[in-house]
């Protein structure tokens, strides 16, 4: 498991020397440490050896694809946010990426400024889930295939009562990301709507 870093430290992963240039200096002016990859080895030993407080992966990566490291790096297990960048004719292996670890995805083109904020939304977010254990309700239904980490932080949104869009703002998220989960939620539980949901989440899930 990768050791804690007391560093404000964010890792961009991307081939492509304008998009690290970029990134780099609109994280640097809100007083981020930004640390570049252009390619996937690099990244993943220094993933390995400490963690960032955040990783922004593009989905193209010489050797290795976004995919591919976020399997080396067990991404669903991994301590930090890690956003997936894709362009628009990738938004399928973004989903996948999601559903292998990964926390949303950011479409390319995007601006600056999006993603100081998407960062920061993840930051909170997950420093705040961090704080009380509490917003992370572990659920599990026996005789149905587990929940990812990430899905139960989404179906505990939802079965508060949540929408789809507040359920993304208080997981740091896009509610289209909200809206993949939820729909390999139902697939995994075998729900037939929204209703029926909440029906096996009351009759079936336990908290651990």
């Amino acid at each position: 498991m990768p050791q804690p870093n007391t560093a404000v430290e964010i890792f961009i992963v991307d081939d492509d020397p304008a998009i690290r240039s970029m990134l780099s200096i609109v994280l640097a002016k809100e007083g981020f440490e930004v640390v570049c990859f252009a390619e996937g080895a690099a990244f993943l030993a220094a993933a390995k050896a400490r963690s960032p407080a955040c990783i922004i992966l593009d989905v193209h990566i010489p050797g290795k694809s976004g995919l591919d490291i976020l399997r080396s790096l067990n991404a669903q297990d991994y301590p930090v946010p890690i956003f997936i960048m894709s362009g628009s004719g990738d938004i399928p292996m973004a989903v996948e990426a999601i559903k292998n670890g990964a926390l949303d995805f950011i479409q390319k083109p995007f601006k600056g400024s999006e993603i100081v904020t998407r960062v920061k939304e993840a930051l909170s977010a997950h420093e705040a889930r961090r704080a009380d254990p509490a917003l992370s309700l572990s659920l599990h239904f026996p005789g149905r295939e587990p929940l990812s980490r990430r899905e139960q932080d989404v179906l505990a949104c939802l079965a508060s009562g949540a929408s789809n869009k507040l359920a993304a703002r208080q997981l740091g998220i896009s509610p289209r990301t909200v809206e993949v989960h939820r729909a390999r939620i139902m697939e995994k539980l075998g729900a037939r709507n929204a209703t029926d949901l909440m029906r096996i989440v009351m009759s079936e899930g336990r908290p651990s």
